[in-house]
């Protein structure tokens, strides 16, 4: 059955009625920035879930037989170390110092996120797979003093850092971002969705 007909209704010369309001502004910059926060709160989730379990399953200090969970023989390895520096254990022993850097670097993305293109769905996945590893390093800081790390590869007589999902977040939002601005920026009219700010 077709819906009533409201127009007939309305006297002669009467204003149609109003349209729907917009949702609020704040929601329209939630919207905006969907794809950042969706990256950034992947991340940060699968980080602690992985480091949670890891937590409960190896001691801590586990590395190398007979402790660590093999993988694939010769190459990859669990295990469960700590690291209280930066990539690749630079500046140990300074974790209440990089706590503070990481809070420095979640706060000029957000102040910044205008320059640095956020708007852009592209540069929104990359910035929310870096900022979504900042708060994962950042929140092992503040829980254990250091960062837990478990992923453990060997490459041949190589044997690479051992690193967490936050890192590999870090590694691939940095890139891609980096992979973006090699390209030739392109004229962009923002979407109905995007806000000003």
């Amino acid at each position: 059955m077709p819906p009533p007909d409201t127009s007939a209704s309305r006297a002669p010369g009467a204003p149609p009625p109003p349209a729907p309001a917009p949702p609020p502004a704040r929601m329209r910059r939630l919207l905006a920035y969907r794809w950042f926060h969706l990256c950034a709160l992947a991340v940060l989730t699968l980080d602690q879930a992985t480091k949670i379990w890891m937590h409960r399953t190896l001691d801590f200090g586990t590395y190398g037989p007979p402790g660590h969970i093999e993988i694939i023989p010769g190459f990859f390895n669990l295990v469960h170390v700590g690291n209280t520096g930066a990539a690749w254990s630079l500046f140990a022993g300074r974790s209440a110092l990089l706590a503070g850097v990481a809070l420095a670097a979640l706060a000029a993305i957000f102040f910044w996120r205008r320059t640095l293109g956020l708007r852009q769905h592209a540069v929104q996945i990359g910035f929310g797979l870096l900022c979504g590893g900042i708060a994962g390093n950042l929140v092992d800081r503040m829980l254990h003093g250091h960062v837990i790390d478990f992923l453990d590869f060997h490459f041949g007589g190589y044997i690479y850092p051992t690193f967490n999902i936050a890192d590999a977040g870090i590694v691939s939002g940095v890139a891609l971002y980096l992979l973006l601005s090699l390209r030739k920026p392109a004229e962009k009219t923002p979407a109905p969705d995007e806000p000003p700010v």
